[in-house]
């Protein structure tokens, strides 16, 4: 029986759109070069792993000269990244927890990039807990992260369904006994949510 709903948040409650960003910034062609030349989706994992957001941004731009205005825009200008709400799931989430079922996050996410996004989306504060990656230190697909959940949680895998936009985080918890759901839209993991008994059938 399902005790507890967890959930990502990137591309589950908002589009995390860098490429699209730089895109209207600097145009796709030198958009693709940037992100080649200078791995900017590596530098952000040290991020969810715990360094500022501007931290790891400036030091990355001090590596690469010819592209440093452009890199410390990950961080300046994060909130543009990650500004347009996933439509529907803010409505899941508060029916579930009408439910009376805990939701609990589970997000590879940096230190202040979470708070920065509590702000844009206010609904990311009503989280039963928080499990995230930067302030544990371990990210997904890592098993150690949902080991965390697991103990911070008190509850064992079958007892838990997670969705997320990543079949490889999915595929994690799965090992673990997991019921997972592969996020694609809100309507498609409610509809999961009414098979599993968590919510009812009908309404919205």
């Amino acid at each position: 029986m399902v005790r507890a709903v967890v959930w990502d948040i990137g591309n589950i409650f908002a589009r995390w759109e860098p490429e699209a960003h730089y895109d209207r910034l600097i145009g796709r062609e030198r958009r693709e070069r940037l992100f080649a030349e200078t791995a900017l989706h590596r530098m952000n994992e040290a991020i969810d792993l715990g360094t500022s957001s501007r931290d790891a941004a400036y030091a990355h731009a001090e590596l690469h000269p010819d592209w440093s205005d452009e890199i410390r825009r990950w961080s300046d200008d994060w909130e543009e990244t990650f500004r347009t709400a996933v439509p529907g799931t803010a409505e899941v989430f508060r029916e579930v927890k009408a439910a009376g079922m805990p939701c609990v996050s589970l997000s590879n996410f940096g230190p202040d990039t979470m708070e920065r996004a509590k702000a844009l989306h206010p609904v990311l504060r009503e989280f039963d807990r928080e499990f995230v990656s930067a302030h544990l230190g371990v990210a997904k697909p890592d098993p150690a992260i949902y080991e965390a959940l697991e103990v911070g949680m008190g509850l064992s895998g079958a007892e838990l369904i997670f969705t997320d936009d990543k079949p490889e985080n999915l595929a994690a918890a799965e090992a673990r006994g997991w019921k997972t759901h592969l996020f694609t839209e809100a309507d498609g993991w409610r509809a999961r949510l009414v098979a599993e008994g968590v919510l009812p059938g009908g309404g919205a």
